[in-house]
């Protein structure tokens, strides 16, 4: 009985995730029209952003309020957890969305993206990223000081990049704002409640789901380690699955996909500063390996875009196998 109230919880918690997840994804696409800026923008910073804050507090909380080592383990292990996430399984699961929309006949077979804007959002993850994991070889605050404003300056640097490449407006119509489905024009106002109120829906089904994952683990016997690591992250990259899904089979690929990027972008600089400036920083093999794996990922997904120009969905879900192999590997250890 227990078992069944769990996962009946689990299934209300997607489902009230998926409604948040929908109601922002057409807020933003509004607000991105109001102020006149590009796909890339909105789904790249405020897609990007808002949907990466159910998993940023986790680790935030758990570093800066809570006791002891373990509380911390799991800060950082969030932290980590959330990159690796990003580039081994949410992408893999946006190639297969791909796929299962375009066998239903709902969108072409093929990814159209903004190469450059892709290519941006990951040279930067792979700069800041890179530079974060680096300090970890030294125990030296003033080293992760250092690193940690630079990783807050980087993110301010690909900000004002991103908002200059991405200088084209909306060029599709937009479903009417469901909070006032009558508007052709609806006010800042209205537009800001509803994105608020998607983003509200979003956090409180992603803490339903995470306090009801952690139950499950308990029941069953998973190690914090492997927590942090792998159950954690996947509740609360919903928001950044979900979303990109609605907009994958809406043909809407520059959002889809920057939501992703641009939440790798933020997760390798902003939450990981936050690591380096209130924990020792001091990353175990489990760690080192995942966040390596993070950067083979993404420094193979980036040759690729600048390669290629674009990416094949089957590309994408090959990236799954790093997932599942790190997973085998700690339940292994």
């Amino acid at each position: 009985m227990m078992l069944l109230i769990l996962v009946t919880t689990i299934v209300v918690a997607i489902a009230v995730i998926l409604g948040g997840a929908a109601l922002f994804t057409n807020g933003v696409e509004w607000l991105g029209k109001r102020l006149g800026v590009s796909d890339g923008v909105v789904g790249s910073v405020f897609a990007g952003v808002g949907t990466a804050l159910p998993e940023t507090v986790i680790p935030i909380i758990a570093i800066c309020f809570g006791d002891g080592a373990d509380r911390q383990a799991i800060g950082v292990g969030a932290i980590l957890g959330a990159p690796f996430m990003l580039s081994t399984l949410t992408l893999p699961l946006l190639g297969a969305g791909l796929l299962l929309f375009a066998a239903m006949g709902r969108r072409p077979w093929t990814f159209r993206l903004d190469s450059a804007a892709v290519s941006l959002d990951l040279r930067f993850f792979l700069m800041g990223y890179a530079a974060a994991i680096g300090a970890a070889f030294t125990p030296s605050k003033t080293v992760h000081a250092v690193v940690a404003i630079g990783l807050i300056v980087l993110y301010l640097v690909y900000l004002r990049i991103l908002v200059a490449h991405d200088i084209e407006g909306h060029g599709e119509e937009l479903a009417p704002l469901y909070f006032l489905r009558r508007s052709t024009h609806p006010g800042y106002a209205v537009i800001a409640a509803q994105v608020l109120a998607g983003l509200g829906v979003i956090i409180w089904g992603a803490h339903l789901f995470v306090g009801t994952i952690q139950t499950v683990a308990t029941m069953v016997g998973f190690s914090p380690l492997l927590l942090s690591l792998l159950v954690t992250p996947i509740a609360t990259e919903l928001p950044e699955k979900l979303n990109s899904l609605i907009w994958i089979s809406q043909k809407k690929d520059v959002l889809a996909v920057g939501n992703i990027t641009g939440a790798m972008v933020f997760q390798g600089t902003f939450p990981v500063a936050v690591g380096l400036l209130g924990t020792p920083w001091q990353l175990d093999a489990y760690g080192m390996i995942s966040a390596g794996l993070a950067l083979i990922a993404a420094t193979a997904l980036y040759a690729t875009m600048r390669w290629q120009g674009t990416w094949r969905p089957g590309y994408l879900m090959a990236g799954a196998v790093l997932y599942l192999g790190f997973g085998l590997y700690l339940v292994a250890g």
